[in-house]
């Protein structure tokens, strides 16, 4: 069989667009965050991760332009050699004292963080443990990983420690979870499961892409349990919250050494552009000076659950800013 045969034999997207049934690469012609316009058409966008409205926030903007006058539009490096600024450790101790941790590392990508942290801690003889739900990113970086990955029910917490109880004492283990769960809306039970954790000696570490910014007052998941000292490693993105892109891991300073000097994905990855950096950090000062901003959010949320559950969608269990509306058919969803 040719390699590129399955490519001519995979007709499932091009049959939806032609029964204008695809809802996927649909590209707009202006994206302000609240409102998109799309062939003429002013919409209202629903979908978009901008949770906090940043990407317009003038500091936001202001101190991406003031980045590129400055620095360019690139490092044209690696971190590991000549793509380090002044600017990226800025940006990195602050956002180190924003999740309460002693050191961050920041990467070009949130997928990037997850690849690189997991796959660099995780080797041979060691366990992975996943929650079914957990995102991609998370899935793809214990696959890229030597150890061996371990997967339990979305949220139940007495799989996770049938899973646990079954790793032999004295293995490696990491449970990466997400703090947010990105298509569900529901929150990961850190008070559950911290105590499986330390009881079966495995370290945690908490995927919040979707919380900082939006629970614990900003600071993600952690601070909303008031937990931050039981996670060993808390993970985010720049591409939500934050208005820009790349992400970062935190955690005690040894543990953020060694993923430095061991994550392929940002060894051999060009580091985050200063504009993006930038851009970063004075949306982290935007969540500090103006807390208002994660308060109404929240409750733009409650109303927005309570209105669609009052015209009788199933919103799941969703208790975020984070609402799926389940339609259960896949056409009907498209139509929809």
């Amino acid at each position: 069989m040719d390699l590129f045969e399955k490519c001519t034999q995979f007709t499932a997207a091009k049959e939806a667009a032609a029964a204008g049934l695809y809802p996927y690469f649909i590209p707009l012609t202006e994206n302000e965050g609240t409102v998109a316009e799309f062939r003429g058409h002013r919409l209202i966008m629903c979908g978009s991760n901008n949770y906090l409205g940043l990407t317009t926030h003038p500091k936001v903007r202001q101190a991406a332009v003031e980045a590129i006058e400055r620095f360019g539009t690139s490092c044209t490096g690696s971190r590991f050699l000549n793509g380090t600024l002044e600017l990226h450790e800025q940006l990195e101790h602050e956002l180190a004292e924003w999740v309460g941790k002693p050191a961050a590392l920041v990467f070009s990508t949130g997928m990037q963080v997850n690849l690189g942290t997991i796959s660099s801690l995780v080797g041979k003889g060691d366990y992975v443990i996943l929650d079914k739900d957990d995102h991609a990113s998370i899935l793809d970086g214990a696959c890229l990983s030597r150890g061996t990955r371990k997967r339990y029910r979305h949220q139940d917490m007495v799989d996770l420690e049938r899973v646990l109880a079954g790793i032999t004492d004295g293995e490696g283990k990491l449970v990466v979870v997400d703090g947010l769960f990105s298509m569900e809306g529901d929150i990961a039970p850190l008070p559950e499961i911290i105590p499986l954790c330390k009881n079966y000696g495995a370290r945690l570490m908490v995927d919040d892409a979707h919380a900082i910014g939006v629970l614990g007052a900003g600071r993600g998941t952690s601070a909303h349990f008031g937990l931050t000292d039981d996670v060993d490693l808390i993970m985010s993105t720049f591409s939500k919250s934050f208005a820009s892109l790349g992400g970062f891991i935190a955690g005690d300073e040894d543990i953020i050494h060694y993923i430095k000097h061991f994550a392929r994905s940002l060894i051999f990855s060009a580091s985050i552009p200063p504009s993006n950096a930038a851009a970063a950090l004075a949306a982290l000062h935007v969540m500090q000076e103006e807390p208002e901003l994660s308060e109404q959010l929240n409750k733009n949320a409650d109303y927005m659950r309570q209105g669609f559950q009052q015209l009788g969608f199933d919103t799941g269990n969703s208790e975020t800013p984070v609402i799926p509306i389940v339609i259960g058919n896949d056409e009907l969803t498209f139509i929809t």
